[in-house]
């Protein structure tokens, strides 16, 4: 049967076992249309936004709600604890309720999470608004694991590529929209639209999704679901080295735009918040890098990504470090960086989405969850290298991110070479 751009199989009486050819406990699909592709692009670009909205508005939200410095900040810091405790709390139900009903449940409901923010009166609605908001940006991964579920083997990659791709713009285009729209109607406006626009992509989604193809897989109790995200750490190889690459590689990029607006904002670029918000589009490098990927790894190219994007990873920090007093330099710094990192990001989402066709949302749970604390840590320690060493000491703190990915590669590249014979 095909619905909405993806084939399934009925089955005949009883549920008929998996294909040979096709992945263990579930039944193949074969293959996904460009508009479904586009619209789960979309949609994974829209929810995660949501955790970006706020950051050019804090100054404003303060002023209105007649909140401390600290306070105001305090409202990005929630918003990231809530998207981090869903990421393990919440992803994983994709492998436990059919995604097609998921998503545009959680689209609604973060709807709802934007209406209380663009009303809120006071500090303890805003955090709690915040927290909403941000769980129920892990939409945006639920998104991820569906579309490698409805995509075929020969175009997993891809699909996977394209939808990052729409999830970054999400992310890169969120602070700019934000901006202008408080700009035209006060702070309030960027919730308001946003939760609109939300409705709207609910519908859709709700009319558009297809059915998935089934799983003969065990159904799961949700504390057994939750503790079989561990489990699958424990048992898979390939998900924690994966999981080791992303959270140097996001470890790397966060030790970049966390203490950035404080090296632009001081001599000798001395720029405004508006000129540096324009520096977050030359993270459109990784947009590219998203569908160049995907295509690789479909071509069974992922080990030689997995090590040119490393190397860049490290690499990267060279102009960076030059960029202290060279603009040309930081420009080129962050285009590599911001390529070597997602481009990374997605092979390494390729390679766990080979494992276990009826656990993706626990391995993007699992993933996700490794990749998101790297990032924290590199926040962190750049945001402390920054206070005690400046820029030259940030340098060095993503320089050892990017060498922990470089020796993972190599110890990985070693480690493949000594097993081939015995298999």
């Amino acid at each position: 049967m095909i619905d909405g751009g993806v084939t399934t199989h009925q089955p005949s009486g009883s549920a008929s076992p998996a294909s040979p050819a096709s992945p263990a406990g579930t039944v193949p699909s074969a293959g996904l249309g460009r508009g479904l592709v586009g619209l789960l692009a979309v949609s994974t670009g829209m929810c995660v936004a949501a955790m970006y909205y706020a950051q050019p508005l804090l100054g404003e939200i303060r002023a209105a709600l007649g909140l401390s410095t600290g306070s105001a900040g305090l409202l990005v810091s929630v918003t990231q604890a809530g998207y981090l405790v869903a990421l393990c709390l919440l992803v994983p139900v994709g492998d436990l309720v059919a995604r097609r009903r998921l998503i545009p449940a959680l689209v609604a409901a973060q709807a709802v999470g934007l209406f209380v923010l663009a009303t809120a009166t006071s500090a303890t609605q805003l955090m709690v608004a915040g927290v909403a908001v941000g769980a129920l940006s892990v939409t945006a991964q639920v998104g991820v694991a569906f579309a490698a579920t409805l995509a075929g083997d020969a175009e997993r990659g891809k699909v996977v590529g394209t939808v990052m791709s729409g999830l970054l713009l999400g992310i890169l285009l969120a602070r700019t929209v934000a901006g202008y729209l408080a700009d035209l109607g006060g702070w309030r406006t960027p919730f308001w639209v946003a939760g609109a626009a939300q409705l709207m992509l609910c519908a859709v989604l709700a009319a558009r999704l297809p059915t998935e193809p089934r799983s003969t897989a065990p159904r799961l109790g949700y504390r057994a679901l939750i503790a079989s995200v561990v489990r699958l750490l424990r048992d898979e190889p390939v998900l924690r080295l994966r999981a080791a690459y992303g959270a140097a590689s996001f470890g790397a990029f966060s030790a970049l735009w966390t203490p950035l607006a404080f090296l632009l904002s001081a001599a000798p670029y001395r720029y405004s918040t508006g000129v540096i918000g324009l520096f977050g589009l030359l993270g459109l490098m990784g947009v590219l890098a998203a569908s160049f990927v995907g295509r690789a790894a479909d071509r069974g190219r992922t080990g030689a990504v997995t090590v040119g994007t490393a190397a860049l990873l490290l690499a990267a920090w060279l102009p960076l470090g030059l960029g202290g007093h060279s603009l040309a330099a930081l420009i080129v710094g962050i285009l590599v960086l911001d390529l070597a990192a997602q481009g990374l990001h997605i092979a390494n989402q390729s390679e766990i989405y080979r494992l276990d066709p009826a656990a993706r949302s626990r391995l993007t749970s699992a993933y996700m969850a490794i990749y998101f604390a790297g990032g924290l840590a590199g926040s962190i320690a750049a945001g402390a290298a920054y206070s005690h060493g400046g820029w030259t000491a940030v340098s060095v703190t993503g320089a050892v991110f990017g060498l922990a990915a470089v020796t993972l590669a190599a110890w990985d590249a070693l480690r493949g070479r000594r097993t081939s014979p015995a298999r």
